[in-house]
């Protein structure tokens, strides 16, 4: 088959869980004999200049990537990226598109009218992140309907959004989940000169730095316990610098809470490999990378007790109650006072993710859903 990807922002990165999804399919679908064709956003890394990935490389892991000039703008990036796109698409002979999110979903109408087979991956409720407003809260939330309505088949990340387009739209939709490769774990080195961090020595954070994902909570409650393990809070943000200057100044105070930036690479593995506890305070989700990834190199992980958290974890993880700062706090005060506790969750949390979540078995089930009904 010839396939287009269209939604994430640019592979290979690591921008957001979307375009680890996207390049973990299309390596795969490349070696199973496919052509894939990844249509990446030629505009700012969202994690600064230093990041970004030359707008000349072709191809990447045999996938072609085709760069579409988008604009910077928060408000315009994924129209103005979506429609280009879907329009090149539209012009070349591919058997499937396959849209990722909510936004570039709302040009599956557009490809449905040149009778493209379509396939649209909901993320999350993307309209439901307190980072948008306004226009692009309507923009989402029509994506969404459109692919309701017109997506040859709709992919959910989670039991919790499948159930909410059968009750909202009547849709029948297919749950496949994202998958989770071997880690190795690492010794602290990168992190322990650039940081002053060792093994077991801090507690973990690492993620967009986003309203949704909670970390003004884990501030909060970290503020209030009595430990001598630092907080580590990873990541960059998208388009909510905002919101990244009111962290910044909740942590002022306290020495021991460090703010990394984007990360990548060994120091990435690094992080993963030595935290002392995991932590994602998340109100809204749609099927957490991280998480995931977390629990690959064998973390104790404390996340709050939303349902796209609890399904994923089970009960290989500890939960506090979602938005709640004082739950938050007895449960980070609990586990670093309790070794043990850690350790026993730490013993399990690999292998158990390995066997329930698999790259190569979310490939085969998408690739079957491509051909289904054809």
């Amino acid at each position: 088959m010839k396939i287009a990807m269209i939604g994430h922002k640019r592979i290979p990165s690591r921008e957001g869980g979307v375009e680890i999804v996207v390049s973990e399919l299309s390596k795969r679908m490349v070696k199973d004999g496919h052509t894939v064709v990844a249509y990446n956003r030629k505009s700012e890394h969202i994690a600064g200049k230093e990041h970004e990935i030359a707008s000349d490389l072709n191809t990447w892991e045999g996938v072609e990537l085709k760069w579409i000039p988008t604009p910077n703008s928060s408000k315009l990036n994924a129209i103005v990226y979506s429609f280009l796109s879907t329009v090149n698409a539209i012009f070349h002979k591919f058997d499937v598109i396959h849209f990722h999110a909510e936004g570039p979903a709302s040009m599956v109408i557009l490809a449905k009218l040149f009778k493209k087979r379509s396939i649209v991956t909901i993320h999350g409720l993307d309209w439901q992140r307190s980072k948008w407003g306004g226009f692009a809260t309507k923009f989402l939330k029509f994506g969404e309907k459109a692919a309701a309505k017109y997506a040859d088949e709709v992919i959910v990340l989670s039991q919790n959004v499948k159930e909410y387009f059968a009750k909202t739209y009547n849709r029948e939709t297919v749950f496949i989940p994202n998958g989770i490769s071997p880690a190795e774990n690492i010794k602290a080195n990168i992190i322990k000169s650039k940081y002053n961090i060792d093994k077991d020595e801090y507690i973990l954070f690492l993620g967009r730095l986003v309203p949704e994902k909670g970390i003004h909570y884990l501030i909060d409650a970290y503020n209030r316990i009595d430990t001598d393990k630092k907080l580590v809070i990873a990541g960059g943000s998208s388009h909510t610098s905002e919101y990244e200057t009111e962290l910044k100044k909740a942590a002022k105070s306290n020495q021991n809470i460090i703010f990394t930036g984007f990360v990548e690479g060994k120091e990435l593995e690094e992080l993963y490999s030595n935290a002392y506890i995991y932590c994602l305070p998340s109100d809204l989700e749609g099927m957490p990378i991280s998480l995931l990834e977390a629990m690959s190199y064998g973390n104790c992980c404390l996340t709050s007790n939303i349902c796209e958290c609890t399904e994923v974890c089970e009960d290989k993880a500890a939960y506090f109650e979602k938005s709640n700062v004082e739950s938050l706090t007895q449960k980070l005060d609990e586990l670093c006072l309790n070794s043990e506790l850690v350790k026993q969750y730490k013993n399990n949390s690999s292998d158990f993710i390995l066997k329930k979540y698999n790259w190569d078995k979310v490939t085969e089930s998408t690739l079957s859903l491509y051909r289904r009904n054809k």
